[in-house]
């Protein structure tokens, strides 16, 4: 018997232009750093911008709209380990957000940019080019500040591989278009969990004034005009 389903919008605005401007930046983060010297100023605006985007991001989780929460989708131990079961056996698992296992790997790529975006600002490449921050501390931290920088890079390229394997595996084995949703903000779902949905959508409005306040942070951190 066909399973009935629904369309159900899940993602707001904010969440899907934040997710979408990450993936560009990140991709451009790291064409700029492979590329020389030439594109290290483009490299470092990115990721000032990068990192007010992260800062809207985390206060997002705490007042943004009901699935941007990270309440929502931050689950235990033992829901994990039931979904990763019904994972590995292709059954039916579909949730509204963002499922136990994705909820932790949004988490896990949120810190390690956010690491990767604050050891920039301390790094050095001992040529031409030097992090915002990196005269506040002596030359071997800065020095040791852009080690870690590179090596949390290789980390963030395998975050990155796994949650597109994941998505690749949810699209090709379970039958759900994340992609899709993450643009049209609307996920297809069956009728039992499309019915247990209720959501509540935070103003675009207050979204954009808290990237404001977070890209006004940056540049405090950036320019320190004081």
């Amino acid at each position: 018997m066909e399973t009935r389903e629904a369309h159900v919008k899940v993602w707001d605005m904010p969440v899907r232009l934040f997710h979408w401007l990450l993936v560009l930046l990140f991709a451009f983060m790291f064409f700029s750093g492979k590329s020389g010297s030439d594109w290290m100023d483009w490299h470092m605006r990115s990721g000032y911008a990068i990192l007010a985007l992260l800062l809207f991001r985390i206060v997002w989780g705490f007042a943004g709209s009901t699935y941007a929460r990270f309440s929502n989708f931050l689950a235990g131990p033992s829901a994990c380990l039931r979904f990763a079961r019904k994972l590995l056996a292709r059954a039916p698992a579909a949730h509204a957000g963002h499922n136990p296992l994705g909820g932790w790997m949004v988490l896990a790529l949120l810190l390690a940019l956010l690491f990767q975006a604050g050891t920039g600002l301390f790094a050095n490449d001992d040529l031409l080019s030097e992090g915002p921050l990196a005269t506040l501390v002596s030359k071997a931290t800065s020095d040791q500040l852009s080690v870690f920088h590179s090596w949390n890079f290789n980390l963030l390229l395998l975050l990155a591989a796994v949650h597109i394997v994941a998505v690749l595996y949810h699209a090709v084995f379970m039958k759900e278009n994340l992609v899709g949703a993450m643009f049209t903000g609307v996920k297809r779902l069956p009728a039992d969990v499309a019915g247990s949905v209720v959501a509540r959508f935070a103003s675009p409005w207050s979204a954009l004034v808290l990237f404001a306040v977070a890209a006004f942070a940056v540049y405090l951190i950036v320019k320190r005009p004081f």
